[in-house]
């Protein structure tokens, strides 16, 4: 005889047979009745189909078969409730290059509104510039939309075609014109309100106002910059090679000048290089010999940045190669057809090279909107937004940049060396052990790390040997310093501070930070994580940004590149060729832009690169 509880295990599970039964059923006959209707259609597809239009029977037909044997039927077709949030705080992203996109992908707290505002809807992967202009890789297979990236996020975001043309940080509004022919909404200019602003938007080129740069020179800062620059290129042998064209006037049109001896300029000198003698030189055989390139560089060696060995390697290289590297030539004027430069080895001469062709990649420069906003925030006299440690422009709280915009301005030791005593000196005795300075030793490290560099370059230990040195006794932990003689102890470590270079790895990487920072806004600041407030009481809310640097590449032609990775560890060949290969397709932002780079750089070992002038 059955008890209560087994009739009702048994009319349960009799329920969720015939309803697993039922649903198969349904499923099935309408997957063959699509069948029959769609015959063109494959049948993966048909079953995707199916799939996506039957995910609640589905989900229902899981759960059952996963408490068949429990005997009770439970139905919950709504997906796990999300925390009610009353009010979202409105985040703006001016731009979206490397720090805006990095901080949209790494964003995932869903208390934010985002609003991105940029004339472009893409994000450009900017390495492979120098790439494009060849042909080696293609424009579109370097950009990826926008709204992709953030297209599958649970956060709110938002995207308006647009360009800033003014910050009012005191009213926290931004004045933006649509970039489009048709106005949006059919208004040219709307303004958006804040809680958080973001100013990611980059940098104009800097030509240092020398005559006729603007308005005769090609840049290589965005996509567009990169395809006028191969339709030029193409567009001057074509020139050179009609029937009527004089020899003199054939060097001048094929003479290829580039401005400037950073990774930019001699990336684009060694693409171009190969280019013209790998794939040009056959289709054009009676002007080969015409073609001229020369790089031009103010300072002493080009690639500066780079280790020293490699500066070396690449002067050489190009030289061996028939590039003209001409070091310690600064370009003082450029009209339709001739350069005018002085040459600062040779007592300041004046030349005229005429050209074809010139490139200026020759620094950054300040955007107009972002010069406006300076001087309403007291910065007019810097070339850059200046910020603190956690990105936060200096004196705006709720305003925060980074990029190429913007540049760190690190605090100096000896701006607090007092308020390090005093919150070292916890007995107040006038007087700091090596012990008592040990315990803030790891503040001091995070909040200062030209601290920790310091101690690096002068081969010490740990803050014992320092102060050891400032007062020449032997007894570390007898060691007594008064508030003076700390100050000479720290004396020269503020001469460690550096500023972050303009690069595409820093922007990425702040990005990344700023997220995190606002991923975790509300459970830091409950409870703090950052180090200690020697100017205040507690700790601040978030560690500070620290760069780490993951190495640089210069590739220099003939498939070969110069790689200097940290550890002061420089490698410069065909193996590092390969090793740029690898770490610029998995940096790649989507799966996508992966696969079309790969097949681009397949196709132009396969086929060589594409010399029609589209």
């Amino acid at each position: 005889m059955l008890n209560g509880r087994e009739i009702l295990q048994f009319y349960c599970n009799s329920a969720m047979y015939s309803i697993l039964s039922l649903l198969f059923w349904q499923f099935w006959t309408r997957l063959f009745r699509w069948k029959k209707k769609m015959s063109s259609v494959t049948f993966l597809q048909r079953l995707s189909s199916a799939f996506r239009e039957n995910q609640s029977h589905l989900k229902l037909v899981l759960l059952c078969t996963a408490v068949s044997g429990g005997g009770l039927l439970a139905y919950g077709e709504s997906v796990a409730p999300e925390e009610a949030i009353t009010e979202k705080k409105k985040v703006v992203v001016l731009g979206t290059g490397w720090a805006a996109t990095s901080f949209l992908k790494n964003l995932n707290n869903p208390k934010y509104e985002v609003q991105v505002v940029s004339p472009r809807n893409y994000f450009a992967f900017t390495p492979l510039l120098p790439s494009v202009t060849c042909g080696t890789v293609e424009a579109r297979s370097i950009v990826e939309p926008i709204r992709n990236i953030f297209k599958k996020k649970k956060v709110d975001v938002q995207f308006s075609e647009a360009e800033c043309f003014k910050i009012d940080a005191e009213n926290r509004k931004v004045y933006c014109r649509s970039s489009l022919n048709n106005n949006l909404n059919g208004k040219e200019e709307f303004v958006v309100d804040y809680d958080y602003l973001i100013i990611a938007v980059g940098a104009n080129v800097n030509t240092f106002n020398t005559p006729g740069v603007m308005e005769n020179c090609h840049f290589l800062k965005e996509v567009e910059d990169a395809q006028k620059i191969r339709r030029t290129v193409i567009d001057c042998f074509e020139r050179a090679n009609l029937p009527d064209v004089s020899e003199d006037e054939k060097k001048r049109i094929l003479h290829f000048a580039i401005v400037g001896g950073g990774p930019t300029g001699v990336e684009f000198a060694a693409s171009l290089h190969d280019f013209v003698n790998e794939d040009l030189v056959r289709l054009y055989p009676g002007i080969k010999d015409l073609v001229k390139i020369t790089l031009l560089e103010a300072a002493d060696h080009i690639l500066g940045m780079f280790d020293k060995r490699i500066t070396v390697f690449a002067e050489d290289k190009f030289r061996r190669d028939g590039i003209d590297v001409k070091t310690g030539s600064m370009v003082v004027k450029v009209s339709e057809k001739e350069i005018s430069t002085k040459e600062l080895k040779n007592g300041g001469e004046t030349k005229t090279i005429p050209y074809g062709m010139v490139v200026w990649s020759t620094g950054i420069g300040t955007r107009p909107f972002i010069k406006d906003f300076m001087t309403q925030i007291g910065q007019a006299s810097r070339r850059a937004v200046a910020t603190d440690e956690w990105l936060r422009v200096e004196g705006c709280n709720n305003v925060y940049a980074l990029g190429d915009c913007a540049s760190i301005n690190q605090r100096k030791v000896m701006e607090d060396i007092a308020a390090i005593f005093k919150k070292a000196d916890k007995d107040n005795s006038g007087t700091l052990t090596v012990k008592e300075f040990q315990e803030v030793m790891k503040d001091i490290s995070e909040r200062y790390p030209q601290v920790e560099l310091y101690l690096k370059n002068k081969q010490m230990r740990n803050i014992a040997d320092l102060l050891k040195e400032a007062k020449g006794d032997d007894k570390k932990e007898s060691i007594e310093l008064n508030i003076e003689e700390l100050k000479t102890a720290l004396s020269n470590v503020d001469s460690q501070m550096k500023f972050l270079p303009a690069t595409a790895q820093v922007a990425s990487q702040q990005g990344t930070y700023l997220a995190m920072c606002f991923n975790r806004m509300e459970e830091c600041e409950k409870n703090p994580e950052g180090p200690l407030r020697f100017r205040g009481e507690g700790h601040h809310r978030f560690k500070p940004f620290r760069y780490k640097h993951l190495g640089q590449f210069a590739p220099l032609g003939g498939e070969q590149t110069a790689a200097q990775l940290p550890g002061d560890w420089v490698s410069i060949g065909h193996s590092s060729q390969w090793l740029w290969y690898s770490v610029y397709a998995s940096k790649q932002v989507s799966w996508r832009t992966k696969a079309l780079v790969v097949s681009d750089w397949t196709r132009r070992f396969i086929f060589g690169r594409d010399s029609s002038s589209i």
